[in-house]
This record gives C-alpha cells, structure tokens and sequence, in this order.
C-alpha cells in the first residue's frame, strides 16, 4: 500500500505530465520550462526535480502519452478496416497522418526530442514504441509469410519511414511534398505498390 507522500508524490507526477501535454500541445515542445510547470502546478520549482530528473524527463512522459493515443487510433482503424492487410495498412496510415494533422506539435515532439537508441531510453517507451510497430508488423506478415523475424523488422521500419517522410513533408508544406488533400493518395499508391513485391533483400 503507497504512503500518503508517495500518493502525493503519483498526483504531482500525473499532474505535471498533464499540464506539459496541453503546454506542449498549445505551445510546441521549446514552451516546456520548469517555472511555468511550477506554476501552473501550484507547487515549489524544487518539487518538480523530486519527481522528475530534468525537463527532457517530462516531455518523455508526455510522448508516452502521445505514442498510447496514437497506437489507440492506428488499431481502431484497422479494427474498421476490411480484413485486407494492404487495406489495413492504408487504413493505420492515414489514421497516423489525421493524427499528425489534428495533433502537429504533440507529433512532431515524438521526433524533435533527442534520443537514440544509445541513451538510456525508459523500457516503458520502447515497449510503447514496439507497440506501433506490431500495428504495421501484422498486416505485413500475412502479406509476405515467408519473411523471417530481422527481415520483417526491417520492412515494418520500412514502411514507417516512408509513410512518415510523407507526412511530414505533407504537414510542413514543404516543396518537395505534396498538397495535404492529395496526401492519403500518395500513401495509398506507396503501400499499394510496395507491399505487392517483396523489396526486401
């Protein structure tokens, strides 16, 4: 049974990450400071370093929420989706890219942030993370059953990336990218072609 001060201490936590996200979604990630958290909080700025290590603590917490909310979306698309792995796969990209439309800056600080799978990245976040992937992994094992474990891993990762490198260059206007009402078009033609030969080698 948790202390009252471990109670208190959950609460602070919970009510820190909560006020970051909305910070974060409002504001973008640069916007997170620890005396406006303080603040918003209602306690001492010193409080907030017994509950978290630094800033970057936070935000990883808050991207835990963002990855949940995500992969929420991506399997109830493909829960509406056909029985079709193609299709299904269609269906989980563009739940991704709403997501990154209705959500751009809780999105975008999934990628801004600096880690690397060199640093000491929280279990919890990469099990968040693998979660996603298995999204993308299961439709792409119907599709090619005879790839083994690494190969699979590399095509789901695949997939991700370009799917992501569309949305992106989607979501930011770049030049090189397209209009944003002829981005599922381009997602649709990308999975359509790849997943029909086996590019994997």
């Amino acid at each position: 049974m948790a202390t009252k001060a471990e109670t208190r201490r959950e609460a602070l936590r919970a009510k820190l990450i909560s006020i970051a996200e909305t910070t974060i979604a409002r504001d973008g990630m640069d916007a997170i400071r620890a005396r406006y958290l303080a603040k918003e909080a209602g306690c001492a700025l010193g409080a907030i370093y017994n509950v978290f290590d630094d800033m970057g603590e936070i935000i990883i917490a808050v991207n835990g929420r963002t990855f949940r909310k995500l992969g929420k979306e991506v399997a109830a698309s493909v829960r509406a989706a056909p029985d079709d792995p193609i299709e299904q796969l269609i269906a989980m990209s563009y739940a991704y890219l709403h997501y990154a439309v209705e959500q751009p800056k809780l999105w975008r600080t999934l990628f801004d942030i600096q880690m690397s799978t060199e640093q000491d990245v929280p279990k919890w976040y990469l099990q968040d993370l693998a979660s996603l992937f298995d999204n993308i992994a299961r439709p792409l094992a119907r599709l090619f059953p005879e790839m083994g474990e690494d190969e699979l891993d590399l095509m789901t990762r695949t997939l991700f990336s370009s799917v992501h490198g569309i949305v992106l260059l989607g979501v930011e206007n770049r030049i090189s990218g397209v209009p944003r009402d002829r981005l599922e078009a381009m997602i649709a033609l990308l999975l359509r072609n790849i997943t029909t030969k086996q590019t994997v080698s």
